[in-house]
């Protein structure tokens, strides 16, 4: 028999409109019956998946930053010929 236990939290809380009380019930996790340990889940009962650990593409990454750099550094120049333009005029 395969037999599974879930860990749940339980907050209580007062319904005003109905004037009874309810419960709101989150999934935290099922218990490992190995080890005894709250094994979290994704919140529908299935074991939450590690996360993929791949490098990340810095040379990518570091042309991505340049190009915009170089264009704030554009529209900088852009704004102060524009400011000074305008200094002109008054």
């Amino acid at each position: 028999m395969n037999c599974k236990t879930y860990v749940y939290s339980n907050e209580a809380y007062w319904d005003k409109e109905k004037k009874q009380s309810r419960a709101r019930r989150k999934l935290i996790g099922r218990i490992d019956p190995e080890t005894g340990e709250i094994v979290p889940t994704d919140g529908r009962g299935r074991k939450a998946s590690a996360p993929a650990e791949t490098e990340p593409d810095y040379k990518d990454l570091y042309e991505k930053l340049s190009k915009k750099c170089a264009s704030q550094e554009i529209l900088i120049e852009a704004l102060r010929e524009e400011i000074r333009a305008l200094k002109q005029e008054s």
